[in-house]
Parts: structure tokens; C-alpha cells; sequence
């Protein structure tokens, strides 16, 4: 499964927070400094859907707020279903 991020680094919290121009809002605390923010991004998607880390991938913008991210091991519907969930409990 292939998805469109956008990142926001230095937040107060790590959290997915909604959808900003078609793309799934992740909010990090770690700065985007030597990657670490793509680390942070990168443990809270696996965490989110249940996954190990090395089944999520930036594919796309590494060095950019807007990042492509590929999803191993899961089908479309099962990512669905989690990030759905995920936003759910954020707004709730």
C-alpha cells in the first residue's frame, strides 16, 4: 500500500492529526535533522498499524515535508481500517 504524508517536525507531540491536501498529516517531535524525523515518522506509522518498522518505507521525500510512504505485509483495506481508526481516536 503506497500513501501520501505530510509531515510536520518539532511538534509538541507524535500523532497522525488529520489530512492536509490529500495527504495523511503526521505530526513528530523530533526535528528534521539527520533524519530523525523520518525515524519518528517512520516508528509511529508501524506503530499506528501494527506492523515491524521494516515494513515502512519512505519511497518519496526524504528531505521534504510531503513524503510518499509504502506499506509492506498489508492490504489496502486492513491500512484503511487502522489509520481510520487512528484518526478516530484523536478526534474522540
Amino acid at each position: 500500500m503506497i500513501f501520501a504524508v505530510h509531515a510536520v517536525p518539532r511538534s509538541a507531540r507524535n500523532e497522525i492529526s488529520g489530512i492536509h491536501r490529500g495527504a495523511l498529516r503526521i505530526r513528530v517531535s523530533a526535528p528534521p535533522v539527520g533524519g530523525a524525523a523520518n525515524e519518528a515518522l517512520i516508528a509511529l506509522v508501524a506503530k499506528t498499524l501494527k506492523v515491524p518498522r521494516r515494513q515502512v518505507e519512505i519511497i518519496s521525500g526524504r528531505t521534504s515535508r510531503r513524503k510518499v510512504l509504502a506499506v509492506s505485509g498489508l492490504g489496502k483495506d486492513a491500512v484503511e481500517d487502522r489509520l481510520a481508526k487512528a484518526l478516530a481516536c484523536r478526534q474522540s
